[in-house]
């Protein structure tokens, strides 16, 4: 990994995504790029004479933005490490997809605008749509990483055969940080099967694999969103790895939502891996 792209609105969320970058910038030497995006009203083609934008206003605005990146920048990344910064005039959507292909990053980190749950932190925004399409693994990040270390790693799956290419991209990412790996399934009432069934599931998906350091857990709940949190909560975890159809997002995972009643802080960073 050598190269990861910061999507930055400004926003208290998206200067979460800056620090989780420094952070794991600094133990991987990655290069980051933060990429702020200049939406334009549809209809305008540009800032002469007759658009409601004058050039003079136009550069002082470019100006700012440039000031608050370069802030962010001052503030989370030292010497050693190098950071750049972009502004582009795209939608956001558009504008993260081009830009990361363009600088061939490994892993986007986007802070969510979700307000207080899981399900909404995942589903239904521009952060859900580069979930749902991007080829790299994307990292969602909803509260504040202070402490964030990358040690306990959750990969909650079915562990379906078509879920083994992600997990092994996974995996790859889990030995930069030589973290532990909590591999889980969830059980609930609609979908249960006993425990030594599922185990047994999931040794012989990761038969042949390369796992250093590892648990196998099967969690009971009363829908997979919640058991994903809650086991989550349970051993502390830094990161919640999941996998992702590219034609139908996150939500196909889930069965239900979580309750409103979840505090925001339990919520962990969570990474997704396109299937």
């Amino acid at each position: 990994m050598s190269k990861i792209l910061v999507p930055v609105d400004f926003s208290q969320k998206s200067e979460y995504a800056v620090k989780l970058a420094a952070k794991i910038g600094k133990k991987t030497s990655c290069e980051i790029y933060l990429l702020h995006m200049v939406e334009l009203p549809s209809g305008i083609v540009d800032m002469g004479a007759g658009s409601n934008f004058s050039i003079p206003e136009s550069m002082m605005y470019l100006r700012k933005v440039k000031e608050k990146l370069l802030d962010l920048k001052s503030r989370y990344f030292n010497e050693d490490q190098v950071a750049r910064h972009a502004i582009r005039f795209q939608t956001p959507y558009d504008g993260i997809r081009d830009y990361s292909k363009k600088i061939d990053a490994d892993l986007i980190i986007m802070g969510s605008q979700g307000i207080s749950d899981f399900e909404e932190m995942i589903i239904g925004s521009n952060t859900e749509k580069i979930v749902r399409t991007s080829e790299i693994p994307v990292i969602v990040v909803k509260t504040d990483t202070n402490k964030f270390k990358l040690k306990d790693l959750v990969y909650a799956s079915n562990f379906k055969d078509d879920n083994k290419e992600s997990f092994k991209k996974f995996l790859g990412f889990a030995k930069l940080f030589k973290s532990k790996i909590h591999l889980l399934k969830i059980n609930t009432i609609g979908k249960f099967e006993s425990s030594s069934v599922t185990k047994q599931k999931i040794k012989d998906f990761i038969n042949g694999l390369d796992i250093p350091k590892s648990t196998i857990n099967v969690y009971n709940d009363t829908s997979v969103v919640k058991g994903i949190t809650n086991f989550s909560r349970d051993i502390n975890a830094d990161l919640i790895a999941l996998s992702t159809h590219g034609r139908s997002g996150l939500s196909s995972l889930f069965n239900g939502s979580i309750t409103k009643s979840v505090s925001k802080n339990v919520l962990r960073p969570v990474i997704t891996f396109k299937l």
